[in-house]
């Protein structure tokens, strides 16, 4: 008969190899989910020299550090040098645009392209730190940086901190530089309706009044600068992130008469709207004040045709086209490169749009894919509607083309966007099916 501390030793053994025993077990379990995992993330290889290939590109990819918005095989490359190929052609077109206007006011023929520059290098910079933050953190911090948007926008109209330019108040004075808060502010937006609409059902009527209201609150504050082309473009991302979070066809159609009926409204409050809106439909009944701009604009356009009379070789940017260098740089790209030139910079968006559409599909959760399907639609709205004022098809407003327009809060605001879509793109599941999305 075994004695009690006999008996004391024995079970403590017999714990010990259990627990080892369960130790093992879950070791082998986990690896076996990490084997797998790696298997469904390596292309099917047709051949077996395909095979050699694709795993070594996969251990090359595993092996790289985590700087996802230079591509290390787990974020979206394409993305990325999209995004970089339209900011240096963006440097090369704002040099053309404005060596000469900046010569003049400034005694420096490259102020401009030296600005854009370091917004260049900041944008990158953050954009690299942004792609490594996890979506779920920007989800907690979301309706901070909503909070901060709006403070932002009401801090242009203090006398000490707001600039205003050409009658307007859209940019902050902070010292060594300034911001332009709207910039900053509509992202911020689509990042906290992203986290409402994720945690929502949006069938419900009073959840996509909310995001009405939120997205409202946004408008309201820039239109005060006024800056009515960019609350154009925050209003059309509301109504497509609702439209994507399932929000009822007929709930939308219920807003947007009251929406429309708003816009009409605050175009017949300020005469100024009104001139332009005329001056849009027939520009040269006026073609010294309100219907100059969109003229000179067809004339780049026109001299341009189809192959462009030369890099640099411009002639509206000799003072003729007022802000050559960032509303309508697209015209100078049409003077000098011709519609061969626009194609171009318009396909690069085209990639841009598909590739954050694909990077949305493929999301991990409902946040990660409202956010990126927020951003694509920011920048792809924007891109349109620059388009859409340079060759005369909506009334002249002063909305920067993303990414090419000189402005330092737009390049920095937009690379900083790639960031978190890379962010989303490297915690997605590419090689798996979409995600269904059952539960919030």
């Amino acid at each position: 008969v075994a004695s009690s501390g006999e008996r004391t030793h024995n079970s403590r053994t017999h714990n010990a190899d259990t627990r080892s025993a369960r130790t093992e077990s879950a070791h082998a379990e986990r690896g076996y989910a990490d084997e797998r995992a790696r298997v469904l993330r390596t292309p099917r290889a047709h051949s077996r020299a395909r095979e050699k290939r694709a795993y070594g590109r996969l251990g090359k990819a595993e092996r790289l550090p985590s700087l996802s918005f230079i591509g290390n095989g787990r974020g979206d490359y394409v993305l990325s040098i999209v995004a970089i190929l339209l900011s240096l052609l963006g440097l090369l077109f704002i040099y053309s645009a404005s060596c000469y206007s900046a010569k003049v006011q400034t005694g420096d023929a490259f102020h401009y392209v030296k600005t854009q520059a370091v917004a260049l290098l900041i944008g990158v910079f953050s954009s690299v730190l942004l792609s490594n933050v996890k979506s779920s953190t920007l989800k907690k911090v979301s309706p901070l940086l909503y909070l901060v948007g709006l403070a932002l926008l009401g801090m242009v109209f203090l006398p000490v901190l707001g600039v205003e330019s050409y009658g307007a108040k859209r940019w902050l004075n902070l010292g060594f530089f300034t911001i332009q808060p709207s910039e900053y502010a509509k992202f911020f937006m689509v990042m906290a309706i992203a986290r409402f609409a994720s945690e929502a059902d949006m069938k419900k009527f009073v959840n996509v009044l909310f995001v009405l209201f939120s997205g409202g609150a946004v408008c309201v504050l820039i239109m005060l600068e006024p800056n009515m082309s960019i609350t154009m473009c925050v209003v059309a991302v509301v109504f497509a992130m609702l439209f994507a979070s399932g929000a009822r066809i007929k709930h939308l159609a219920l807003l947007i008469v009251p929406v429309v009926l708003g816009a009409v409204a605050l175009i017949l409050v300020e005469p100024y709207r009104m001139q332009r809106l005329l001056a849009f439909l027939d520009p040269w009944q006026s073609p010294l004040e309100e219907g100059y701009q969109l003229i000179q604009s067809y004339y780049a356009l026109g001299s341009g045709g189809l192959f462009g009379v030369g890099l640099f070789q411009s002639r509206q940017k000799y003072l003729f086209l007022p802000f050559a260098e960032s509303d309508f740089i697209l015209s100078i790209v049409g003077e000098e490169t011709g519609i061969f030139g626009i194609a171009a910079i318009m396909i690069l968006f085209f990639v841009f749009a598909k590739r954050g559409l694909k990077i949305a599909r493929e999301a991990s959760n409902r946040y990660s894919c409202y956010l990126a399907l927020g951003i694509t639609a920011v920048t792809s709205i924007q891109a349109m509607l620059n388009m859409a004022v340079v060759c005369g098809a909506i009334p002249p407003t002063g909305l920067p083309l993303p990414f090419m327009s000189a402005g330092g809060s737009s390049l920095v605001a937009y690379l900083c966007a790639v960031g978190v879509l890379q962010s989303i793109a490297r915690n997605s599941a590419p090689y798996l099916q979409p995600t269904s999305f059952a539960k919030p």
